[in-house]
């Protein structure tokens, strides 16, 4: 992994992270994450799911839509990965969520890499998922599909625990060693990047969870809260 790519693993970084929860703070809202425990069950769960879809659609864009990409129609390969993203997610309010995230990490990233393949997500209309956004900066920056699905999944994980801190008051370090136990349950996800980046978009992952958005829905009509989603 290329060191300009720890940037964006580092909380640090100005991408609008630190406003998104992955949906625990409907979850503790709605009493079903209260203590580490249940907080793990929730993570692997959201791996296993959504996080797998995340992390499959980061791998294919980082290979569809990177510097040396084997397209030739860049705007039609980013226009056919939204659209099949947008159907993984039924949720209205978490697809504009998703759209939000991935305008903000645009924000800052397009100061520092460039590529035709951000220009083309950058024109998005509503702006491109978070996760199409990603795959097209790490490839920007160098990276590859391996390292698009574990900065994915790195993602996800640490808005969930660092949210719970904040949200439950839980102990960072006992949410470190969470973090650390779901990330090496995600490394298998490396394993299947090669299959992802080159495979029709139609054909990535699709699973859902009711549950997620139901409770994304929950938290889009909570009349006070502290992330967007």
């Amino acid at each position: 992994m290329h060191a300009a790519l720890l940037m964006l693993v580092d909380g640090r970084f100005p991408a609008g992270g630190h406003a998104y929860s992955a949906g625990i703070e409907a979850a503790v809202s709605a009493r079903d994450v209260t203590n580490a425990r249940s907080l793990e069950r929730y993570l692997d769960g959201r791996l296993a799911v959504t996080g797998s879809v995340d992390a499959a659609f980061a791998a294919n864009a980082c290979h569809a839509l990177g510097p040396d990409s084997p397209t030739t129609d860049l705007a039609a390969a980013a226009d056919e990965l939204d659209a099949e993203y947008s159907a993984r997610m039924p949720s209205p309010y978490l697809r504009t969520t998703s759209r939000r995230l991935g305008r903000q990490l645009l924000r800052t990233s397009t100061r520092i890499w460039a590529s035709p393949g951000i220009d083309v997500v950058s024109a998005t209309p509503g702006g491109p998922h978070q996760a199409i956004a990603l795959g097209a900066i790490v490839a920007a920056a160098g990276g590859t599909p391996s390292d698009a699905v574990a900065l994915s999944c790195h993602h996800l994980a640490a808005a969930v625990t660092s949210a719970a801190i904040r949200l439950l008051g839980l102990d960072p370090i006992e949410l470190a060693v969470v973090q650390a136990r779901a990330g090496r349950q995600a490394d298998r996800y490396q394993a299947e990047a090669a299959t992802w980046s080159t495979a029709p978009a139609a054909d990535l992952p699709a699973w859902g969870g009711s549950l997620t958005e139901i409770l994304g829905e929950h938290h889009g009509a909570l009349d006070a809260r502290m992330f967007v989603a």
